[in-house]
């Protein structure tokens, strides 16, 4: 795996802190993005940026670690820390990959690093299949009395206006189609199409470029709308 995965410690304590910034460093595929003291913390800096594996600390005040599993809607991987070796079965109950007892030893966290890029690969030939079948579909669009078949990997963008839809292709067509952008979307796998705006529904492979609430898609500047920039930046991110 060429990418680097980024990483979350939510930790308490500033040794294993230290102890985890250090093992991290040493693993080129691993890169530190964030440190959270708390769930807390954690929580508001997931509310608007993505990770890949969070390191999480069991014992932690206010609200611990398997309730914070609990508050994930997404959950990335996940590798327990903590002094005490029954809380690993209840992490198992939230697809945790490992979980560390403290004090801890690099070999052993070598293993749970292990189990994650192994995890990863598998996700990722899985995603890839995925798009894979995804992008040989098409939908069937209905334009007056004409019915056109169009390739997922054909579609551009989408725009609603009133009671119909434009329909841009990558091969320049426009359709224009009596329906609405939400029966459509219902139709489009999530993976390849995403909406960015309450009127526009994009081709996710086309975008380009966002800047401040416009996005590009193939030369043509359309409005991002505030309610869905975060998840199309998420998206974005991978």
């Amino acid at each position: 795996m060429n990418r680097q995965l980024k990483c979350l410690i939510v930790e308490d304590e500033k040794l294993a802190q230290d102890v985890l910034k250090k093992y991290i460093s040493q693993i080129p595929s691993l890169y530190l993005i964030q440190t959270c003291n708390n769930a807390s913390e954690a929580i508001a800096y997931l509310h608007s940026n993505a990770v890949d594996l969070i390191f999480l600390d069991i014992n932690m005040p206010e609200l611990n670690g398997i309730e914070f599993l609990k508050t994930l809607q997404h959950s990335p991987s996940i590798i327990i820390t903590t002094a005490y070796s029954e809380y690993a079965l209840d992490g198992y109950e939230y697809s945790v990959c490992d979980y560390l007892l403290k004090p801890i030893r690099y070999e052993r966290f070598l293993k749970a690093i292990n189990k994650v890029m192994d995890a990863e690969k598998h996700k990722n030939y899985e995603m890839v299949e995925n798009s894979r079948d995804e992008s040989d579909g098409f939908i069937f669009i209905k334009e007056e009395q004409t019915v056109h078949k169009l390739f997922y990997s054909n579609l551009l963008y989408i725009q609603a206006f009133g009671n119909y839809l434009k329909i841009f292709t990558v091969d320049g067509q426009l359709i224009v189609s009596r329906t609405t952008l939400t029966d459509i979307e219902a139709q489009l796998p999530n993976s390849l199409f995403i909406r960015v705006h309450k009127s526009y529904l994009v081709a996710i492979q086309c975008i380009e470029k966002i800047k401040y609430n416009e996005i590009t898609i193939s030369g043509k500047i359309l409005p991002l709308g505030t309610t869905y920039k975060q998840e199309v930046l998420k998206k974005m991110r991978g």
